[in-house]
């Protein structure tokens, strides 16, 4: 647990003056990087017809923003504990406007893949800054648990508001415009954060050493990508070179931070039971989370035929389920236990996943929807908690640091979400059987993605036509309640871990002077 020290704080830097106000700017830059993750999924049949990238370009399209963030948010929360994470968290908010607009005129498949991963180099300057920072704004731990409770029904509930905002606006505009919303939100950040928001920094943080960014980056990358890849294609020389090559980087980032005076990142911290066990926690119920939220915004508009708004609004109920959640999240584990909060969470997301296994294409609402609210709430309990756990268990020097353990769990959920589960979908969806006649052309694009078979069967007779996008959807539901069933196992099995790893885990109650 923290470093407790002998000294006094004053009732200012206890309560410090301005601080909810500061937190509400810090709440829009989490929750405009969360929509990020996800508000792609509602444009993908608009940006599929514009831009027409493959199969796996429509993947990379959709994860590399994730991985690029996850490859970096350790590192960037190490500079934001030694320049100032004010100062990284105002120079992020500004290249992700600036990057944005980059989004949302890309005009090539390429070029797309390309601004998704300058966006996630900008968003990963803010998620850990803006963890770091509720820590120094909150020395109160009931009051840091509800900022807490807070940022993370934010995080969590960006997830499943991500596609109600693109919902709103493809209805009215092209698939552009959802990348163009963060410029004002952005502009609001830059203005009052830089009034509002305290700076603060480790006063004695050491060197950043460069050679362990790009371990940690190369490592991250490395091992995701080769995940996804196997999920998607097989074993293969390529993925098993980048993924043998990601591990042993990350071995070496390891290794190298045992022996620095100042590591990026003290790696002595996942001795810690509890708080392995919160990271762990912390990347699995991202991972159904946004999973889930991705994929079934593809089967409420090209398998139930809903317009963008309608399948944006259908799935509102996992934004209220996290919210909700996150603000009883740390009261809830100071009254029964931490673990008994985590993996209840956890084991909602696993139930609710495996519910999915149910659904067919003419599956009636109120199911989809008590899904996504059990979702949503078991994300916002065990994301909340977890979060508290790791931001407590460290001085808050370190608080950057720790921050981006939370945020690259959060990240390489979210990645790992859309790739292992989208690979598993798309896996199962391209050996449907083309109905008889299809010309060979329109064919191979129905099997490269679902938006692709929509897209393909215009251009036939209207009855062929309707054959091959039957099928494509029949395909694409099989390939959905199989992801599903995997999904719920492992977040089933999570939950068991979770009960033991974080036994005798708890909260913060009394004030700590740090």
């Amino acid at each position: 647990m923290s470093r407790i020290e002998q000294r006094v704080e004053s009732p200012d830097e206890l309560h410090r003056p301005g601080r909810w106000i500061a937190l509400s700017v810090l709440v829009l830059a989490v929750l405009l990087v969360a929509i990020d993750a996800t508000v792609l999924g509602l444009a993908t049949p608009f940006l599929t017809e514009d831009l027409e990238p493959t199969g796996t370009q429509l993947l990379w399209i959709g994860d590399v923003y994730s991985f690029v963030i996850a490859g970096l948010l350790v590192s960037m929360g190490s500079l934001g504990d030694r320049i100032g994470r004010k100062k990284l968290l105002l120079c992020g908010a500004t290249a992700f406007g600036a990057v944005s607009v980059l989004n949302a005129y890309a005009h090539t498949p390429e070029m797309m893949i390309l601004a998704r991963a300058l966006l996630g180099v900008a968003g990963a300057t803010l998620m850990p800054s803006t963890l770091a920072l509720i820590r120094n704004l909150f020395h109160d731990p009931r009051e840091r648990s509800l900022a807490i409770g807070i940022w993370g029904a934010m995080a969590s509930a960006g997830a499943a508001v991500g596609p109600v905002v693109g919902g709103l606006l493809l209805e009215h505009f092209w698939w552009g415009s959802v990348f163009l919303i963060n410029l004002p939100v952005m502009a609001v950040l830059v203005v009052v954060g830089a009034k509002m928001i305290p700076e603060s920094r480790n006063p004695a943080p050491g060197p950043w050493d460069l050679a362990s960014v790009a371990l940690s980056f190369v490592g991250m990358i490395g091992v995701v990508y080769a995940i996804k890849e196997l999920a998607a294609h097989g074993p293969g020389s390529e993925n098993i070179a980048a993924g043998i090559g990601g591990v042993l980087a990350l071995c070496w980032f390891v290794r190298r931070q045992l022996t620095l005076p100042a590591p990026l990142l003290d790696t002595r911290l996942f001795h810690h039971r509890g708080f392995s066990g919160a990271v762990l926690a912390d990347l699995l119920t991202i991972l159904g989370l946004s999973g889930l939220v991705f994929f079934l915004s593809q089967f409420l508009q090209l398998v139930q035929g809903r317009g963008p708004l309608e399948a944006g609004l259908a799935e509102l109920p996992a934004a209220v389920g996290a919210v909700v959640a996150g603000l009883i999240a740390g009261r809830a584990a100071r009254r029964f236990s931490v673990r008994s909060v985590v993996t209840g969470g956890l084991g909602a997301i696993g139930l609710a996943l495996a519910a999915v296994t149910l659904i067919h294409k003419e599956t009636a609402y109120p199911l989809l929807g008590a899904v996504l609210l059990v979702v949503g709430v078991g994300a916002g309990l065990a994301f909340t908690v977890t979060s508290d756990v790791i931001l407590s268990s460290v001085p808050k020097e370190q608080a950057g640091s720790a921050g981006a353990v939370s945020e690259t769990a959060y990240e390489l959920g979210a990645a790992l979400g859309i790739a292992l589960l989208g690979s598993i979908v798309t896996g199962v969806y391209q050996k449907f059987d083309t109905p008889q006649g299809v010309p060979p052309g329109p064919a191979a694009a129905a099997h490269e993605s679902l938006g692709g078979a929509v897209e393909a069967a215009h251009g036939l007779p209207a009855q062929q036509g309707q054959a091959l996008v039957s099928a494509a959807q029949e395909s694409f539901v099989e390939g959905l309640g199989f992801a599903a069933g995997v999904g719920a196992a492992v977040l089933l099995a999570t939950a068991v871990a979770a009960w033991f790893l974080l036994r005798g885990q708890k909260l913060e109650d009394g004030i700590v002077h740090q």
